[in-house]
């Protein structure tokens, strides 16, 4: 009989001890925007990381993959002709090794 009545003060301890404890937060898994995509593939691509470019390729659509990576370079071309004081054609002709027109 006190057998029994210790096993049920053990089992009501217990549960009582997990309902106290505070549980700790899964992390989520996040889902990548496009432009956290084109930066990672992009700079990946900089510096030839294989591994890091399937990754990034890997998060989101090709289709917003591509819409990130022109978005990218829209705003670098935009920043190097402010930075430069030229003209945002005559910067994206220079970083591709084309004659300025």
């Amino acid at each position: 009989m006190f057998g029994r009545l210790r096993k049920k003060w053990r089992k009501k301890t217990a549960e009582r001890s997990e309902e106290r404890r505070p549980v700790a937060p899964r992390p989520e898994k996040r889902a990548h925007n496009l432009f956290e995509a084109a930066a990672a593939y992009v700079s990946a691509c900089a510096e030839d990381d294989q591994d890091q470019i399937d990754e990034a390729a890997a998060w989101v659509s090709p289709e917003a993959l591509s819409f990130g990576v022109n978005e990218l370079a829209c705003r670098a071309v935009i920043a190097l002709a402010r930075e430069r004081d030229e003209s945002p054609q005559t910067v994206a002709r220079t970083l591709l090794g084309l004659p300025v027109a």
